[in-house]
Order: C-alpha cells, then sequence, then structure tokens
C-alpha cells in the first residue's frame, strides 16, 4: 500500500461566494468539505486510481474525528495518533465575480513530545506494510525539521522509497537526508539551493547534480508548464496542453500520487512523469481539491508530451 504522512491536517472547506466584498456580510452560496492537507489529497487522489492507500499523521478533537469521516467517505483508510488539541480547518474562497481564489490557512494545533514519540512508534509499525511512503505539507507546531529526516531515514532503513513534498528548512534538511524524491517548485528549488536567479539550463543541471547526491527523483514543478524530472536514466520534460482550469489547488499533490503510483509499480520514467502529469491537469478541471474523474485521466495521458533533454 501506499502510506501518506499529514503532521498538519486539516479539514478544507470551499466557499463559493458570487463576489466577496471585504468588510461587509457576504453570504456563501455552495461549501465543500474534505479531509485537508496535502498528504490527504494525494491520498485521495491515489484511492480514486485504485491503489491502496492509508492515510496517517495526527487529528484532534471533533475536527479530527469529521476528518477521519471524510477520509474514509473517499475510500481512504486512516491510522491517525489522536492528540489533545483541535485539527485545524482551511478555507478557500473562490468569488465568482473575479474569478480569483483566497485561502485562509490556519496554523494549526502544537504536538507534545509524548505525542511525537507516539507517531514515530506507530509509523515503524506502518512501515511494515508499505510499498511507498510519502511524507506531505508543513509540520505542526512542537515538530522541527529533524522530524522528517528521522522518518526519512527509518523509510530507508526499511528499504522503502520516500517521497517528500514540503517547503523552506524542512525542504532543505530533508534534501540532505536523500530522501527517493523531492517536488519543489521553481521558487521552492532556487531557495533550496540559494541562487534567486536560475536559467532554465542552470535548473536542470542543478537538478541532475541533486539526483547523483542520492535523490533518485529530482522533480520541478513548473505550473501550467508541466514539469522536469531529473532521474538515474536521465533528464526529462513533460509538456502539458492547455485545458479549461477550474481548481488549481492540489494539482502538486495530485502528481505526487501520480510519482507514488509509478514508483510503486516500477513503471520506466518517462511513464511515471507522464502519468503524474496527466493526474495534475485532471485535477485542475475539477472544482474539489485533490480530486479527478477517470475520464479526463484518460483524455489528458495521451495528450501529455514527454521529451528526454
Amino acid at each position: 500500500m501506499i502510506l501518506t504522512v499529514t503532521l498538519n491536517a486539516a479539514i478544507d472547506k470551499r466557499y463559493r461566494v458570487k463576489e466577496l466584498r471585504l468588510g461587509e456580510v457576504n453570504r456563501v452560496w455552495e461549501c465543500q468539505c474534505s479531509a485537508g492537507g496535502k498528504g490527504l489529497n494525494v491520498a485521495r487522489v491515489a484511492a480514486i486510481a485504485g491503489e491502496p492507500v492509508t492515510a496517517f499523521g495526527f487529528a484532534g478533537g471533533h475536527t479530527g474525528k469529521l476528518l477521519e469521516e471524510l477520509a474514509g467517505r473517499d475510500g481512504i483508510r486512516t491510522e491517525f495518533v489522536q492528540t489533545r488539541g483541535e485539527s485545524r480547518a482551511c478555507l478557500n474562497i473562490l468569488d465568482e465575480a473575479s474569478g480569483l481564489q483566497t485561502e485562509l490557512l490556519e496554523g494549526g494545533m502544537e504536538i507534545s513530545g509524548e505525542e511525537i514519540q507516539e507517531m514515530e512508534c506507530r509509523y515503524r509499525k506502518l512501515l511494515n506494510e508499505a510499498k511507498v511512503v510519502v511524507l506531505s505539507g508543513s509540520l505542526p507546531r512542537g515538530a522541527g525539521a529533524d522530524l522528517y529526516v528521522r522518518m526519512i531515514q527509518e523509510a530507508k532503513r526499511a528499504a522503502i522509497p520516500v517521497l517528500v513534498d514540503t517547503s523552506g528548512p524542512a525542504l532543505r534538511e530533508c534534501a540532505k537526508a536523500a530522501p527517493g524524491m523531492i517536488k519543489p517548485n521553481q521558487d521552492e528549488f532556487r531557495q533550496l539551493t540559494g541562487k534567486e536567479e536560475m536559467s532554465e539550463e542552470e535548473l536542470f543541471q542543478t537538478a541532475e547534480r541533486l539526483g547523483k547526491n542520492g535523490i533518485s527523483y529530482v522533480v520541478i514543478s513548473l505550473g501550467k508548464a508541466g514539469a522536469v524530472l531529473a532521474a538515474s536514466s536521465g533528464l526529462y520534460r513533460a509538456a502539458v496542453p492547455e485545458i479549461e482550469t477550474v481548481n488549481t489547488v492540489g494539482c502538486g499533490d495530485a502528481m505526487m500520487a501520480g510519482f507514488a503510483i509509478g514508483i510503486k509499480n516500477h513503471w520506466k520514467d518517462a511513464e511515471i512523469l507522464r502519468y503524474a502529469n496527466a493526474l495534475a491537469a485532471a485535477n485542475a478541471r475539477q472544482e474539489r481539491t485533490g480530486y479527478f474523474v477517470k475520464e479526463d485521466l484518460e483524455e489528458l495521458y495521451g495528450k501529455i508530451l514527454v521529451e528526454k533533454l
């Protein structure tokens, strides 16, 4: 199974308003709720694709119970560590008049040292069932960047590929631990390397260099332009066709699910890259975050162009 880790999970609420007016009362005419946090988005996409998946992390209070219930409705097995604090909620407000989306993200509860110890113990047990591990998103308050590093090291000791999608100091520390994959966007990649300005050629060369330092898959997300993959078999670029975009939130998580599925099933690198980008594009066609329909995936898969550079 695919094991996704979301240490700062949330209830995601998507509000639709006719026109967002600051400082005034706004009526929400539609609200969608889902189990959120990057790892849960990955889990939902993988479950829709037919993969057995387990979502793991922290959940607390009434919000945490709702989070697990919503995940279960999506066919996701949950193994969350219960906390004394309350899980967070995050809002995405779609202003139909302008087409703009505004996000309000709670920071999340603080995790105690005892809760972290319990999580790490349960994580080691779940590794016995996992074929691939995905660590996604921000760390909760009370946890340092070294927590992800320890989880990477545990997975590597168990000979399980571990894929990481985070940012900032956590990404820097994770990259030093040489996980199986990292997936920064261009801005995150520049922060990781310490270079504010990089040409496309420098971007590619640096990705290849990181790969030679022990990271099997270095993926640079290029947004609607696709992605670049540096792997042992070479450097690849995926180009995505122009599509009508409904909601871009969760596209990176859908891409992450594609890589987890491809790596778990031992696909060729070019095929993994094409599939992951097709999932990301299919997600962009849906209002719901971390979601796709198979008809979109099948249509878009054949339109993704993968070039070996």
